[in-house]
């Protein structure tokens, strides 16, 4: 039976424990947890878990403060949403030894700038996102975000965007060389005008679908996670995913301890799960991006190491993170989006 649920349809799942021990509830990225995995956790402690569904951070952002809060344990947001769901009183602190394989998490992810010394959060997946592009369809130079900022003839009309507010923001202003977050009034009246000039070459906007439309043949090309390329690319499409001239974007998603957790102590010993190296690497193995656990690359899949997906090339821009804009700035943003989204 099939436990990974959508948001309009949380169903209750069954251990098969002869005496469980309680419930999680936790609330999740579209496929993005093997249930192999699921399977393993329920059949170690008891507990049954129950897991919803959503599509972006902003959208987890905004379910948690439209009321679902005290109805979920855990969540997974990415780093810059850690921040403000922090500042935003959503998340509950660890006590000082309640996660026993602490120590476990790689140094560089221990103090991340959006959670310093993890507090609130443990590691889970980081990656990139930028562009994939069809290869069959587009033969040209492959070297810049240009490919859905103004794309050539090949792909106009047959590229898709994730739908995730953060993201396009982020790859449009590395794109256009400006600061994230900038507050120059012409800077942001740049941003807007490629984005709204840019999305009429633009054939849909989905996250869960990144992927799909790519080996359907529905987009020629689109803004996508490294993982999902890498798995077009392992089902058939001939894919070619790009580490641009001017940049991309480096996420890290984490799994963040929720306040008014109604199983707290169960969402510890899952967190503590997770922390455990060949756990983690169920996750890397299946979603092809990588964990920030000590320990972890002795269980992943050696092809992993390899894949174009995970190494940039000579050349490339630099990673950047999302950054949390001041409100004056995300207003802005929240309004560029609203009539990008219209």
């Amino acid at each position: 039976m099939k436990r990974l649920t959508t948001t309009t349809a949380i169903l209750a799942l069954a251990a098969g424990a002869a005496a469980a021990e309680g419930e999680l509830r936790v609330y999740h990225w579209f496929e993005y947890m093997p249930q192999e995995l699921v399977d393993k956790f329920e059949a170690e402690t008891g507990i049954d878990v129950i897991i919803d569904t959503y599509d972006s951070n902003e959208a987890l952002l905004a379910s948690l403060k439209a009321g679902t809060l005290g109805s979920y344990d855990v969540a997974v947001p990415g780093d810059y949403m850690v921040a403000i769901m922090a500042g935003e009183g959503l998340l509950d602190t660890f006590e000082e030894g309640e996660l026993t394989n602490k120590a476990n998490i790689e140094d560089q992810w221990l103090n991340a700038p959006f959670d310093a010394g993890r507090v609130h959060s443990i590691p889970y997946q980081w990656g990139s996102t930028s562009v994939s592009v069809n290869r069959d369809i587009y033969t040209g130079d492959t070297n810049s975000l240009s490919l859905i900022f103004d794309p050539p003839e090949e792909l106009k009309g047959r590229i898709n965007v994730l739908d995730s507010q953060g993201e396009v923001m982020a790859l449009a202003s590395i794109y256009l060389g400006i600061p994230q977050c900038s507050q120059d009034r012409d800077q942001l009246r740049a941003l807007d005008e490629l984005l709204q000039t840019a999305s009429a070459h633009w054939a849909s906007f989905g996250s869960d679908i990144a992927k799909d439309v790519l080996v359907s043949g529905d987009a020629a090309a689109g803004m996508i996670y490294n993982g999902f390329s890498a798995k077009a690319r392992e089902e058939g499409a001939n894919v070619e995913y790009i580490y641009p001239d001017e940049g991309y974007v480096v996420w890290m998603d984490n799994v963040v301890l929720l306040e008014q957790a109604p199983n707290r102590e169960n969402a510890i010993r899952f967190m503590d799960f997770l922390l455990q190296p060949e756990n983690i690497a169920q996750v890397t193995n299946y979603a092809q991006y990588a964990a920030g656990i000590t320990g972890a690359a002795e269980f992943t899949e050696e092809a992993l190491a390899t894949s174009p997906e995970n190494n940039p090339r000579e050349g490339a821009g630099p990673g950047v993170f999302i950054e949390v804009c001041d409100q004056a700035t995300q207003e802005v943003y929240d309004q560029i989006w609203t009539r990008l989204r219209s």
